[in-house]
């Protein structure tokens, strides 16, 4: 008996018992389904924080000042006011940071007050200079962006983000318009590009001011040429490591820093931040996939017993294959055949089933769920094995019925 005859014939028998064979399969439907789902919520997951991190900026680092200690109690990072801005001029160096391609120091103020005539909106106003857009990754939609120029001249000029212009203007273009920040009437020169939001901040909803004019004219106070961080951007991903070292080494000079204790800053990476997050992603996917394999085993353990229960009822059919020159072997292919059938059909439409849901939650939950097509094929492949594993031992205890016997049993 060839192996089309013996598909065929498996076919079959388990068409004879549809219903049966559909509850069979269910098991491993749900199993798969949930395999697929499972990590396509976790790459998701993955794809959303790294798109996420990359509005940032790409290849960003982040530096913050120290701590402070006020009255003997200490606040935490990014408390004290040690980075300025000549920190940041010095990170420019392309001697003794060729490794660095863009610095952009950050003073900000939250809560601000925009004001167009009768329209106002609170928001974020972030003082900094020509280089943040290359170093944020971010363009403009229409205008321009600050300029070495504004800079200079502490002009009272302001690049809005979407939201934030939308709020103040509505569909009117802004460019060219008037705002007024703390009493002070700054000309809009541009509307940034919409980058959307990472976890704690709507990019789409700040106001850009060059850094000296949100020094004189907004934050103000005693010490204007602190800075609240410093974003850093290396030249690309492999030199990021590199530009660390050398944004380090510089602002321990700075400082006077000679022992790793008495560090008045702190710089961390978006690398860094993508690992962590990962690593946590990876652990529920892990966990949520033993949760489907138990799914699966049960499905598998339904596969044995259905097949248990075939090799029962057909005990007189596999008398008479026997009778009739039916080895052992081809008894033994007829049944690991259905085996795999009902894994692989419920392997199939557990994959059909989970795809469909990874294209539809996206509609009702906020994260995306990714297919994956290497998992996809893993999982039809383990549906297939399930089937036939768990099909070994009915199939070898059919082989091993004796023809005589299995003749008699009614």
């Amino acid at each position: 008996m060839s192996w089309a005859d013996i598909i065929a014939n498996a076919w079959d028998a388990i068409r004879t018992h549809k219903l049966r064979s559909m509850l069979t399969s269910l098991g491993i439907l749900i199993g798969i389904a949930a395999v697929v789902l499972t990590v396509g919520l976790g790459q998701g997951a993955q794809q959303q924080v790294s798109k996420q991190l990359s509005a940032l900026g790409g290849n960003l680092l982040i530096v913050s000042p120290g701590s402070s200690t006020t009255g003997g109690l200490r606040g935490g990072f990014g408390s004290a006011s040690t980075l300025t801005t000549a920190d940041a001029t010095a990170l420019t160096s392309t001697t003794a940071a060729p490794d660095i391609s863009g610095v952009a120091p950050i003073l900000q103020s939250n809560n601000q007050s925009l004001v167009n005539g009768a329209t106002n909106w609170t928001t974020t106003v972030v003082g900094t200079t020509s280089q943040w857009a290359s170093v944020r990754g971010r363009t403009v939609q229409s205008g321009r962006f600050l300029t070495a120029a504004d800079q200079a001249n502490a002009a009272a000029v302001t690049v809005l983000a979407p939201d934030t212009a939308g709020q103040l203007f509505g569909p009117i273009n802004p460019v060219g318009q008037t705002v007024t920040i703390n009493n002070v009437a700054f000309q809009v020169v541009g509307v940034l590009t919409s980058a959307g939001s990472n976890s704690t901040t709507n990019l789409d909803d700040q106001a850009i001011v060059p850094i000296s004019t949100a020094a004189q004219r907004i934050v103000g106070g005693t010490n204007r040429t602190s800075v609240q961080s410093i974003y850093v951007k290396a030249a690309s991903p492999g030199q990021l490591s590199a530009a660390y070292q050398e944004t380090n080494a510089i602002l321990q000079y700075r400082h006077s820093i000679t022992a790793a204790t008495t560090t008045d800053f702190s710089i961390t990476t978006q690398q860094s931040v993508i690992t962590t997050t990962s690593s946590v992603n990876t652990t529920l996917t892990s966990l949520l996939i033993g949760v489907a394999a138990l799914s699966l085993l049960v499905g598998g353990i339904g596969v044995m017993n259905i097949m248990l229960v075939s090799v029962r009822e057909r005990t007189r059919e596999i008398g008479l294959r026997k009778a009739l020159g039916g080895t052992p072997a081809m008894i033994r292919r007829q049944f690991l055949s259905e085996a795999s059938i009902l894994g692989l059909s419920g392997g199939m439409l557990g994959v059909g089933i989970g795809v469909g849901a990874a294209l539809t939650l996206p509609h009702f939950i906020s994260n995306p769920v990714a297919i994956s097509v290497p998992w996809i094929l893993i999982a039809i492949g383990v549906a297939a094995a399930i089937g036939i594993g768990f099909g070994v031992y009915p199939a070898a205890r059919a082989a091993r019925l004796s023809p005589i016997e299995a003749l008699r049993s009614e």
